[in-house]
């Protein structure tokens, strides 16, 4: 467990951005961190884990279950077991399914480079509730803001708001006919939807289509989606408009996007 600022940490993924945020964070607030990346060094690997409170896998999902089988052997009664996963189910999933150890499912709803917001981090627990509340501990003496959710809460969330809005998105731009001079046209609210695109489509793409099949609620999202669609088909807006409107207040009420 992370008993205190001097507990080690093993960071899988250390190269990667998220990871290499979350060096940083562990090492600024004391913590021995072991760094791992691949190809995974099989020799200082397995007394880096045996020595740890907390083992961070920062990989692909596509990675997680080679690395955790890699991983699990190693492991002990005392090391945390966690991930930093877009989706929850599977690799937590893949994580209980190899270890008897303590397991807990992460998602940091931020980007590698953030700074000017609240740093929240989805909390899922796994196997151990005092090693969830231990982790959870940490994230925020690391200046983070960690909140507990189940796994099949989270992904249902992340199939609208990762999912759904690559889907929509693709979509959107697949139906704007470019060959017909379309570019013309731009008014100044559909470059703004285009320039915050740009990174989803031309570096990301890959990324959020593999978070959309791996997330077992991406295509009940998108068959709800289409369902307004058909609405829209039929022509009547005012009744799309109208309960897009009660969302909005929703979410102002509640202290969302609109606050």
């Amino acid at each position: 467990m992370l008993r205190d600022a001097s507990s080690p940490v093993v960071v899988i993924g250390a190269k990667g951005q998220m990871g290499a945020r979350f060096v940083r964070a562990f090492r600024d607030a004391g913590h021995p961190v072991t760094e791992f990346d691949h190809p995974l060094d099989q020799g200082a690997l397995p007394q880096a884990v045996r020595q740890a409170g907390l083992v961070l896998l920062c990989v692909p999902i596509t990675a997680m279950r080679e690395v955790v089988k890699v991983v699990a052997p190693h492991l002990t009664e005392e090391t945390i077991l966690a991930d930093i996963c877009s989706v929850k189910v599977q690799p937590l999933h893949e994580m209980l399914d190899a270890t008897t150890t303590p397991v807990v499912g992460t998602h940091p709803l931020f980007g590698p480079q953030t700074l000017d917001a609240e740093l929240r981090i989805a909390v899922t627990p796994g196997r151990g509730r005092e090693a969830t509340d231990n982790l959870s501990n940490c994230f925020r003496n690391l200046g983070f803001a960690p909140f507990t959710t189940t796994a099949d809460e989270h992904d249902r969330a992340m199939a609208y708001i990762q999912g759904l809005n690559f889907v929509t998105t693709v979509a959107y731009l697949c139906a704007s006919p470019l060959e017909t001079g379309i570019e013309r046209f731009f008014t100044p609210s559909f470059g703004r939807r285009v320039e915050a695109a740009t990174k989803m489509i031309t570096e990301d793409a890959s990324l959020f289509s593999t978070m959309f099949e791996a997330n077992p609620h991406s295509l009940e999202a998108v068959r709800m989606f289409r369902s307004y669609l058909n609405v829209a088909a039929g022509g009547d807006l005012e009744l799309l408009s109208q309960k897009a409107l009660w969302w909005w207040r929703k979410q102002h009420d509640a202290g969302g996007p609109a606050s």
